[in-house]
Order: structure tokens, then C-alpha cells, then sequence
């Protein structure tokens, strides 16, 4: 049960807790209550400082700081290549596209990122689209969890496990992979990997059209999701809301066709967008169906990079992907902004060199969960409880990179 604190008083209020309400403008009938870290709702180590009146939102207060990742203190300790660790650990659900989006950036600083291979390009961008739909089904299982529906959870988590299986034959790590290096990767594919890849796209294909069946488009998701926590365009545009969430509003912005990185260019994809059928364009429907949507459209992303590999028949004994890999990572002296669609939104990274040391002298993660998650207060004004943990369950984020 959430801890309830009744704050009717200046007398009740403790010196070490925020007072979020004036005393001059907090009425009787309003209460603050406490949800969170403990409550498996808040997806990891949030507390939500809740003033109610009666079971209705009237204001939310995120509270955060309680995981302390240290990144980007790391960034600035350790030599660029040996970040990359640490990269991992901040959207841990999404390793790979971090590790994509660090090791494009430090390229850039170097100058080399016109030489990276085709074949580790597309590599890099299998493994990471592999990730994105282990993330969504992550998503999407909790999230049906949070408001009631076991079973979907339970089927998500059994197929996302085949995607993990296959990422840790890849890098031999479960979650934390430490596989797209600066220059290259730790190793080409396995063999066998083009098949057993190939195997499990035939098989979630259907899965995926049974996830739309059995939750989407159930009734009960669709009455506890559809017009709830509607988030307006503009507004999420002036917070910096990016990913699922600003697709959601109607709005057809993803990196991987703005700024057109690595191999995207070359692969046919649509972009899904809100649409309001349900309910209200931006709603918690809308975020949740552009999620299983965009791993339809991952899937024919994977088909396109397993087609153009097996036309490409270098293999492991012949083919060096650490080969343009820079013994000694020393850019030149610059400051560089380096952004990526990771599956929850814009992961970005900052790097200021000082062109003597191997070491970044500033190192700054920009996380889109931080900025998704901070516009939740205006998402939740005027709904019930109940639609608060619907609302904070769309949002998809990862304290790791919120607290970084």
C-alpha cells in the first residue's frame, strides 16, 4: 500500500520534505500521498510526491536520485574506448543502440567514420534493431502488468528471452554486450547466426499480430488506455519529449530518417505515428500501438541486413572488424554532438577533447527518458489514481539513463 501523508498542517510538515503546496493553498480536502521506489509501478528507484483530492490527480512531483549511475563522471575518467562498459549501463533494456549511437560519435571526433566496413554498419544495426524490439517487449509486457494483463507479459518476456539468447552468442553477455567498439565490433557473427536469426523473425511474425489481438485491441486495455494521458504536439515538442511518445502525437520524427546514420538510409522502413483511433491522438493507447508497430517495422529492418549479409560472404576467418579500430583514441582538440533513436527516443552524446589526451576532458549523455519522464506532471492533472500508474506505465523509462 502506498505511504499516506496527510499535510494539513505546517505543524505535520518535516523540515527534510518538499512542501510542493503553498500552506495558503493547500485545502483540506487534498492529501499528499507517497508512491514509490517500492511500488513495482514506478519501474525501478522513482518516487511520485502525488497531491490528490479525493482519488483525482490534482499534482505530481517526480522524485529522482536514488540509483546514481555516474556516468558521465566515468566518461571523464577513462579512456574513450573503455566507456563503452559504462554506456551500456544506462539504458541497460537497450544496450546495443547506446553502444551504436557512443561509438558513432567518437568516430566522428576521429574522422574515420566514412571507413567503417559495410559489413559491421550492418551488423551494427541488426544487433541494434534486435534490441529495440527486446526493449518494446519490455514496453509493452510491464505495461500491460501495471493494469492488469499477466498473460501478454508473460508471452513477451518468453520471446524477448530468444532475442537476448541470440545477443549474448553474439557478445557473450546476456544484457551488458561491450560489443559495437569504437572502429568496428568485438567480433563478426557467429556462424550459424544468418539462420537462426532468419528462424526467429518467420517465428514472431505472427506473434506479433497475436500481441495486437490479445492486448491492443483488447477491450478492457483499450477502456484503461484510450484517452488517458493525452499529450499535446506542441507540448511535447517544448519539453523535448522524442521516440514513441512524440510519434504518438501524430508527429513522423525518427533519426534514423532525420539525420539518415549509418546504413538506414539504404533500408526501406515506415515510420508509424499516432493516429487517435481509439481515442485521442497522443493518448496511452497511441503510445503503446506505435511501440508494437515500430517492432513490425524493425523486423522488415532485420530481413533487409540478413539479406544484404548473405550476399556478403566474408566470414570470420577473413574478415577483421576491429581492423580500422585506432590503437590509441586521441581526437583532435573539438567539441561534438553525436544523437540516435534509441527505442525510448533521442540518446544523444557530448564530447569536448582537448587533442593531447586519450580521455574526454567533458562527457554529458543526453537522456531521453529524463526529458519523457519530466513531463508527466502535465500529463496527469485532473485523472484518477488509478490512471496515474496507466500514465506513468506509457511513459517507458529507465531510471539508469533518468539517473545517470
Amino acid at each position: 500500500m502506498p505511504e499516506i501523508q496527510y499535510k494539513y498542517h505546517k505543524d505535520n510538515l518535516k523540515k527534510s520534505e518538499p512542501n510542493i503546496y503553498n500552506k495558503d493553498n493547500l485545502r483540506s480536502e487534498e492529501m499528499v500521498i507517497n508512491i514509490g521506489p517500492q511500488h513495482p509501478s514506478t519501474h525501478g528507484v522513482l518516487r511520485l510526491e502525488v497531491v490528490t483530492d479525493g482519488e483525482i490527480v490534482v499534482d505530481v512531483v517526480p522524485h529522482l536520485g536514488y540509483l546514481h549511475r555516474c556516468f558521465e563522471k566515468h566518461g571523464e575518467s577513462v579512456p574513450f574506448n573503455q566507456v563503452i562498459p559504462f554506456v551500456d549501463r544506462l539504458d541497460y533494456v537497450a544496450a546495443m543502440n547506446n553502444e551504436h549511437a557512443y561509438a558513432m560519435g567518437v568516430e566522428r571526433m576521429l574522422g574515420i567514420q566514412d571507413q567503417i566496413p559495410k559489413r559491421v554498419e550492418y551488423i551494427r544495426v541488426l544487433v541494434a534493431e534486435l534490441n529495440r524490439i527486446a526493449s518494446h517487449f519490455v514496453a509493452v509486457g510491464t505495461y500491460g502488468l501495471d493494469i492488469g494483463a499477466v498473460s501478454p507479459f508473460l508471452w513477451l518476456m518468453r520471446d524477448r528471452e530468444h532475442i537476448l539468447r541470440m545477443l549474448e552468442w553474439v557478445s557473450g553477455a546476456r544484457m551488458l554486450y561491450n560489443y559495437i567498439w569504437i572502429g568496428g565490433l568485438y567480433y563478426d557473427l557467429p556462424v550459424g547466426f544468418e539462420e537462426r536469426c532468419t528462424e526467429f523473425i518467420n517465428y514472431l511474425k505472427p506473434k506479433l499480430v497475436e500481441l495486437d489481438n490479445v492486448l491492443i485491441n483488447n477491450k478492457i486495455f483499450v477502456d484503461r488506455t484510450a484517452n488517458i494521458g493525452v499529450l499535446d504536439r506542441n507540448l511535447a515538442i517544448n519539453f523535448g519529449v522524442t521516440g514513441p511518445m512524440l510519434r504518438s502525437t501524430g508527429l513522423k520524427f525518427d533519426l534514423r530518417k532525420v539525420d539518415g546514420y549509418s546504413v538506414y538510409p539504404e533500408l526501406d522502413f515506415n515510420i508509424p505515428v499516432g493516429k487517435g483511433e481509439m481515442g485521442q491522438t497522443g493518448d496511452c493507447w497511441d503510445r503503446t500501438w506505435v511501440r508494437v508497430e515500430e517492432c513490425k517495422e524493425s523486423v522488415k529492418i532485420i530481413e533487409q541486413c540478413l539479406e544484404k549479409l548473405k550476399g556478403d560472404h566474408k566470414r570470420t576467418k577473413e574478415f577483421d572488424p576491429r581492423q580500422i579500430a585506432p590503437k590509441k583514441i586521441r581526437p583532435k582538440a573539438q567539441d561534438l554532438y553525436v544523437r540516435s533513436e534509441n527505442p525510448k527516443g533521442e540518446i544523444g552524446f557530448f564530447f569536448r577533447a582537448d587533442g593531447r589526451s586519450d580521455i574526454a576532458i567533458r562527457c554529458k549523455a543526453r537522456s531521453c527518458c529524463f526529458s519523457n519522464l519530466s513531463i508527466l506532471p502535465e500529463l496527469s492533472k485532473g485523472y484518477m489514481i488509478a490512471d496515474l500508474i496507466a500514465i506513468v506505465g506509457s511513459l517507458d523509462f529507465v531510471l539508469g539513463e533518468v539517473d545517470r
